[in-house]
């Protein structure tokens, strides 16, 4: 099996909405978290204070718009969008979660977890709408962490994030 070039672009293309859901609320974020601040009983945050309903929704807005303006350039459904976008906030938030459990503090690194979280729950979520191939899944996840990486150190450098994951 041999990798193309177009195949790569195809990857991109499904997995775009996800990809500006994920990244907007670091630009759109803030206000009241979603956890409202309150504590499990064993004293640990539910998800923290950088989880906040602003940054879920304009990331699911974004998403969601990124999928209609897919649409109507290409061929491409719309609804996919959407749940690409709700599964990349989704697949965050449980890994803030997890990560809560785990008594790392808001910002911290999990490798791996922190690439590809959102990229999991993107393709899980647009399984009922439109499944990806194998080779577009294996292709998301090979590319996704060094982009990842690569973008949150570029927001590290221009100071749009406090660290450079």
């Amino acid at each position: 099996m041999s990798i193309t070039i177009f195949d790569v672009i195809d990857a991109l293309y499904f997995i775009l909405p996800a990809y500006c859901a994920n990244a907007a609320p670091m630009i759109f974020g803030g206000g009241r978290p979603i956890d409202a601040g309150k504590n499990l009983s064993n004293g640990k945050p539910i998800l923290g204070s950088h989880k906040t309903y602003q940054g879920f929704f304009f990331g699911l807005f974004i998403g969601t718009l990124v999928g209609f303006v897919l649409s109507a350039l290409f061929p491409y459904n719309a609804m996919l969008g959407f749940m690409l976008s709700l599964g990349a906030l989704t697949g965050d938030l449980t890994k803030s979660f997890i990560k809560r459990r785990l008594d790392l503090p808001p910002g911290s690194s999990l490798p791996i977890a922190d690439q590809l979280d959102f990229v999991i729950g993107a393709l899980l979520f647009s399984l009922p709408v439109s499944p990806p191939p194998l080779l577009i899944v294996l292709i998301i996840i090979i590319i996704t962490p060094p982009i990842h990486l690569l973008t949150n150190f570029f927001a590290y450098l221009v100071g749009m994030k406090k660290s450079p994951w």
